[in-house]
């Protein structure tokens, strides 16, 4: 297979991201890519990102949608431009990987996945905590009968960044508008990871607490207006015939940060983890079964990269960027795409429903 050429949108060193702390590295560092393009926002931080990264840089994400070198455009900016730009980039049939969420909003996310059928192009989403060794080899223990009968899960979690102050830069993630909530990112992101080991849910309920109402701006003190809930409490039935329950929380605990068990009727697992963005976060797995009085440690396989290091944030993303290629050259289907990110923004529009209504939701079932 030829490298693919990846252009990225969104990779000022002027402002490092994302993209500059994980895509890049990820893409330098597996063989089937090549960094040919990067887009920024203005001509300074293009000409820096082409001194950075010695490929071509534009000043504007048109430009490298249509560049003839880029085969995968990645997106890596805020929300809501993310319609604009994936639209764009399935308009010139690039392959598109898109940065979670999707959208803003599930029209957005149903719109982009309906265009790249329409294109016939293979799309990602960033929902990359599926990746973690932790979440993996805790699905084939559970597939291998290490807990036996799946009985029920308990995660709960913090979102860390939507504490009760931000820098002026970040002050979008309060409002509910820009789709980069407390809600729509931490606790999705952990969902996904849930949905990929325990199954997908039949039904959902749930309350959406708004526990701060002014955020405190470091640069100035200035007092922000918040109107995105950060207490999320869910609960729900799995296809497995499993019970969830759910709650993240905005900002950091002076306890747990990540606990999340595992139950069944002959064993237990526990993904714990100092941070609670599961996406990010150096998960540890722990597990007990049989007549085991607590739970043990248990070896996580494959932590063999500079990505696996504590504190670098990249591994999971490295670990999707891999699994798009080996789909691309065997013609599978199992990195998340543009058709698992609706359904994970139909679970976002559920979980608003039944917080509004009070009534459970219920949920088609899909391919995890």
């Amino acid at each position: 297979m030829k490298r693919i050429g990846v252009g990225v949108i969104g990779a000022s060193p002027l402002n490092p991201g994302w993209a500059i702390a994980a895509h890049i590295p990820a893409i330098r560092a597996l063989p089937d890519y090549e960094l040919r393009a990067v887009s920024t926002s203005s001509r300074q931080s293009a000409e820096a990102a082409a001194t950075a990264f010695g490929v071509l840089a534009f000043d504007n994400y048109e430009e490298l949608v249509t560049c003839p070198d880029v085969d995968l455009v990645v997106v890596t900016v805020k929300v809501r431009h993310h319609h604009a730009m994936v639209s764009a980039a399935l308009a010139a049939g690039r392959m598109v990987l898109c940065e979670w969420p999707l959208g803003r909003e599930l029209a957005e996310a149903r719109d982009l996945a309906e265009r790249a059928t329409a294109a016939g192009v293979r799309t990602a989403i960033g929902l990359q905590g599926r990746f973690a060794p932790a979440i993996q080899h805790a699905r084939k223990l559970i597939r291998e009968g290490y807990v036996g009968q799946v009985l029920a899960t308990t995660l709960v979690g913090s979102g860390i960044a939507w504490g009760p102050e931000t820098e002026r830069s970040r002050g979008y993630i309060f409002d509910v508008a820009e789709g980069a909530s407390t809600l729509t990112v931490p606790t999705l992101h952990a969902l996904d990871a849930l949905n990929f080991m325990l199954g997908d849910f039949v039904d959902v309920g749930a309350r959406l607490g708004m526990g701060r109402q002014w955020v405190r701006v470091k640069e100035d003190d200035r007092m922000l207006a918040v109107s995105a809930p950060d207490q999320i409490a869910i609960f729900g039935g799995l296809y497995s015939g499993a019970t969830a329950s759910i709650f993240y929380r905005g900002g950091v605990s002076r306890g747990s940060n990540l606990h999340w068990e595992i139950n069944g009727t002959e064993g237990d697992l526990v993904v714990s983890s100092p941070i609670g963005n599961v996406q990010v976060a150096d998960l540890r797995l722990s597990g007990a079964r049989g007549d085991d009085i607590t739970a043990s440690d248990i070896e996580l396989p494959g932590l063999q990269t500079d990505f696996d290091i504590p504190g670098v944030p990249g591994g999971n993303t490295l670990r999707l960027y891999a699994q798009l290629a080996d789909d691309i050259r065997n013609n599978t289907h199992l990195t998340p795409d543009f058709a698992r990110a609706c359904y994970q923004h139909e679970v976002i529009a559920a979980i608003e429903r039944a917080s509004a209504t009070g009534k459970v939701q219920s949920l088609a079932r899909r391919n995890a």
